[in-house]
C-alpha cells in the first residue's frame, strides 16, 4: 500500500505529455498542469487559429491562454526529485521497436494499451484516462493496440470506413456509398463481420474436424512407424538366427567332409605305403641275387661254375605288379563334385528367397512411389543396365557389344543345347532380373522385331513373346505396329519406331514402352500385377542380318 501511494504521487505531479516530472510548471484554465515546453510545443502544433486545447480533457480556450509558472507545484515537484521519488518509470513501460507507441507522448514514448478506432490513435494508460473518464469519449470503440490503424481509413475521402460492400466485397466509408459505390449491396462493416464471424466459426469447426482426423492419422501411422520397427527389428533377429544356424550347419558339414577326406587321405596313404614295402622288399631280393650272380660270373673254374649255376639262377616268379597311376585328385572327385552341387543348389536357393524379399519390399515401395516420368531425362534417373544372356539366345544369333547387340546369321553360332535356350524363333532374355522401377532403349537395325519382357520361365520352345501369359511385347515393323499379350492384340498408331523406350515399375505392375526422338511419345501402357520377376527381351524378324541392340546410354 505504502509503495502504491507514492507511484501514486509520483504521477501527480508528472506531465501528460513527457510523462516525466513538471518543469517549470504550468496550469492551463481547465486545471491540468504541464510542463510549460510540453504545453507551449502543443498548441504550435495544432493548426486552428487563435483556438487551443487541452491534450487530456480536449476543452479549448479563445483566446491563448497567458502562462504562468506555478510556483508551488514547482516546489513540489523539486522535493520529489530531492527525496529520490522522481526517478523515470521502469524501461519496460517505453515501447521498444516490436511495440505500439503511444500516439500523444513525446520524447521517448511509451507502450499504448489501446487503440481508438474512433480517434485512429494509439494510447497510453496515462493518456487513455479521458476515455474512461469523459462523456463522449466512452462511446469509442477501444481494441488492443494496433499498428495497422491507418488502413481504417478510406484513402479516397480521407474518412472512416464503417460500411461494407458486399458487391465489391471491401471496406468503404459513407462518402464511398453514395458515390462510388452507389447501387451496391452495401451493410455496416459490424454486420458483415457477424456474418462472417458465423462463417469463420464454422470454418474453424471444420478445420478442428480436419486437425482430429490428421492427429488420429498421425496417432495411427505412429503406430505403424512402431509396428514396422517392431516386425522389422523380430525379422532381423529372425534373420540372424536363421543365418547363425546355416553357417553352423555348413561348418558342421564342412567338418564332416573335411573329416571324410582325411580319413580318406589316411587309407589311401596306407594302403600306398603297403605296396612300397613290398617293392622295396622284392627290390631288396632281386638286388641280392644280382650279386650273387654277378659273383659267379667272375669264377674262374669252370666246375664250380657249372655245379653252383643252377642254384643260383633260379630266380622266384614275379609277381603281379599292382596297377600305379599317379593321380592323387581322382580319389576326390566325387567329393568335390558332391561339395559343388551343394553350393550351386544354396546359391539357387539364396537367390529365390531375395527374390521374394525383394518382390516384398517392392510392393511395400509401390505405396509410396513417385509420379511417373515424364521428360527422358526423368526416365534416365530409372536407367538399367542390362546385357543379354547367351545361355538363353536362339543358336542363330549373333551376340555382340559386350552382349548387348544380338544379330541374326544364317548359320549357328552355338552347337549346345542349354535348357534355358529359346529354340523355335529367334529370341534372347537378359541376364539380369528387373525389380522395381527400371528403364531401358532398344534400337533396331533392319526390319524391326519384339520388344518384350517376360518371366524366367517363359515357354522357351513352343510361343514367341507375347503369345503366352508370362510375356508382354511390342511388335514393331513399319505399318504393323501392335502390342501382345496371352495371345492378345492391340494396334499401334503410328509407322516406324527405330528406337523403343521401355520404363517399368514392377512394383506398380506398370509397363510402358515409348517411341524415343526429341521427345517421349507414348506407345501401349500396361497396368498389371507382377508375379515374378522379369527379364528385358528382344526378338529378330526373319531377314538374315537384322539387329537389334540394347543400347548404352549415360
Amino acid at each position: 500500500m505504502a509503495h502504491n501511494g507514492v507511484l501514486l504521487d509520483r504521477e501527480s505531479f508528472s506531465c501528460s505529455v513527457c510523462l516525466d516530472l513538471l518543469k517549470d510548471p504550468v496550469t492551463i484554465p481547465c486545471g491540468h498542469s504541464y510542463c510549460i515546453k510540453c504545453i507551449e510545443d502543443h498548441w504550435n502544433e495544432e493548426n486552428q487559429k487563435d483556438v487551443r486545447s487541452c491534450p487530456q480533457c480536449r476543452q479549448t480556450f479563445t483566446p491563448r491562454p497567458v502562462l504562468v509558472k506555478s510556483t508551488m507545484l514547482a516546489a513540489l515537484t523539486e522535493q520529489l526529485k530531492m527525496t529520490g521519488l522522481g526517478a523515470a518509470p521502469p524501461d519496460q513501460h517505453y515501447a521498444g521497436p516490436e511495440d505500439v507507441a503511444c500516439d500523444i507522448c513525446t520524447g521517448r514514448k511509451l507502450k499504448a494499451t489501446k487503440s481508438c478506432l474512433m480517434c485512429l490513435v494509439s494510447y497510453c494508460g496515462k493518456h487513455l484516462q479521458p476515455h474512461y473518464d469523459v462523456a463522449q469519449l466512452k462511446k469509442h470503440q477501444l481494441v488492443e493496440p494496433s499498428k495497422q490503424l491507418s488502413e481504417n481509413i478510406c484513402s479516397l475521402h480521407d474518412e472512416l470506413m464503417k460500411m461494407f460492400c458486399r458487391t465489391d466485397k471491401q471496406c468503404i466509408c459513407y462518402l464511398c456509398m453514395v458515390e462510388e459505390h452507389n447501387g451496391h449491396d452495401i451493410v455496416s462493416a459490424s454486420a458483415e463481420r457477424m456474418d462472417k464471424q458465423k462463417e469463420l466459426e464454422v470454418r474453424r469447426e471444420e478445420i478442428q474436424l480436419r486437425i482430429q482426423e490428421g492427429e488420429k492419422d498421425m496417432r495411427l501411422l505412429q503406430q505403424e512407424v512402431e509396428a514396422i520397427k517392431d516386425c522389422a527389428n523380430k525379422a532381423l533377429e529372425d534373420n540372424e538366427n536363421i543365418f547363425s544356424e546355416v553357417i553352423r550347419l555348413i561348418k558342421q558339414r564342412s567338418s564332416e567332409v573335411r573329416q571324410q577326406i582325411r580319413s580318406l587321405q589316411e587309407s589311401e596313404v596306407s594302403r600306398v605305403k603297403d605296396l612300397q614295402e613290398k617293392l622295396e622288399q622284392e627290390i631288396f631280393e632281386l638286388k641280392r641275387k644280382d650279386a650273387e650272380l654277378e659273383q659267379l660270373s667272375h669264377t674262374e673254374d669252370h666246375n664250380q661254375f657249372l655245379q653252383n649255376f643252377p642254384s643260383l639262377s633260379a630266380v622266384s616268379e614275379c609277381k603281379d605288379s599292382p596297377s600305379i597311376s599317379v593321380c592323387p585328385w581322382a580319389c576326390y572327385v566325387d567329393v568335390s563334385a558332391a561339395v559343388s552341387d551343394l553350393r550351386d543348389k544354396l546359391q539357387d536357393v539364396l537367390r529365390d528367397n531375395w527374390t521374394n524379399a525383394s518382390l516384398t519390399v517392392t510392393e511395400v515401395d509401390a505405396l509410396l512411389s513417385e509420379p511417373e516420368p515424364k521428360t527422358r531425362n526423368d526416365f534416365l534417373k530409372y536407367l538399367q543396365e542390362i546385357a543379354l544372356d547367351p545361355e538363353t539366345a536362339h543358336k542363330q544369333l549373333l551376340l555382340s557389344e559386350g552382349n548387348r547387340k544380338a544379330t541374326l546369321m544364317r548359320k549357328d553360332q552355338v552347337q549346345d543345347n542349354h535348357p534355358k535356350r529359346f529354340s523355335a524363333f529367334f529370341q534372347i532374355l537378359s541376364k539380369q532380373s528387373l525389380t522395381g522401377r527400371c528403364y531401358w532403349e532398344v534400337e533396331w537395325g533392319g526390319l524391326g522385331g519384339y520388344v518384350a519382357v517376360a518371366y524366367k520361365d517363359v515357354h522357351k520352345t513352343k510361343t514367341s513373346f507375347g503369345w503366352n501369359d508370362e510375356s508382354w511385347a511390342l511388335f514393331c515393323q513399319k505399318d504393323k505396329n501392335h502390342f501382345l499379350h496371352n495371345k492378345m492384340k492391340t494396334a499401334i498408331a503410328g509407322s516406324d519406331f527405330p528406337r523403343v523406350g521401355v520404363y517399368l515399375d514392377h512394383g506398380a505392375g506398370t509397363l510402358s514402352f515409348y517411341s524415343v526422338c526429341e521427345t517421349m511419345t507414348l506407345l501401349h501402357k500396361v497396368q498389371t500385377s507382377f508375379t515374378q520377376p522379369l527379364y528385358a527381351g528382344v526378338q529378330l524378324w526373319f531377314r538374315m542380318g537384322d539387329s537389334a541392340e540394347i543400347c548404352e546410354l549415360k
